[in-house]
């Protein structure tokens, strides 16, 4: 029995952020399925990475940082129009024009939060980790960091309405505890802070 193997990739929509794909493939039976897909790449890029084996490169920074001063986590609140609520996140952003992953974290970390990163303690073990693989290909470098400076607004997009936070470990605890909507990955991180503290950071 063979595995799955991709024949063809066709585009439905592609705007400046996010395509829509029609994945052809064939399954373990040898059986052609489709699979719409969506995608941070391009047609051409996607082509590649599936029928050439190109590497697939980054798509984005998930940024867990802790304030040194304050020593608490940086949280956003943030609009999100597929929810139509706000949702608790961890500031993240896509990488731009190939610059390095640090510089994509601070770019992001400051346009977010008015915060400066100023040294990255580790970045996962995985070079990229996947977000949800069963309907997009996107992956992120996700970074564990310091950071300093005053929460600020000024720095955001038009389209942006998002509120940084300093968070407390009892703080975290009562997050969880809550109603609020949460993203998964700041889930996690809340329930790492609220057991480990600025220990999850070493």
């Amino acid at each position: 029995m063979q595995h799955s193997k991709i024949k063809n990739v066709k585009t439905l929509v592609e705007t400046k952020f996010v395509g829509l794909y029609d994945v052809k493939y064939n399954n373990k039976n040898n059986d052609e399925r489709h699979w719409m897909v969506a995608s941070r790449k391009g047609e051409k890029e996607l082509s590649e990475i599936y029928l050439e084996n190109k590497e697939d490169k980054i798509d984005a920074v998930v940024i867990c940082a802790l304030h040194k001063d304050e020593n608490k986590l940086v949280l956003i609140k943030q609009f999100r129009v597929p929810i139509n609520n706000f949702i608790y996140e961890l500031p993240a952003g896509l990488v731009d024009n190939n610059e390095d992953i640090k510089t994509a974290a601070a770019r992001e970390l400051k346009e977010e939060t008015g915060l400066n990163l100023i040294e990255i303690n580790k970045v996962n073990s995985k070079e990229k980790v996947y977000l949800s693989p069963g309907m997009t290909d996107e992956s992120v470098a996700f970074i564990y960091c310091l950071c300093d400076g005053q929460i600020s607004q000024e720095f955001l997009e038009d389209d942006e309405e998002i509120e940084a936070l300093l968070i407390s470990k009892e703080q975290a605890k009562e997050i969880l505890r809550g109603d609020d909507t949460i993203d998964i990955k700041s889930y996690l991180m809340l329930q790492m802070f609220a057991n480990l503290g600025e220990v999850m950071f070493k």
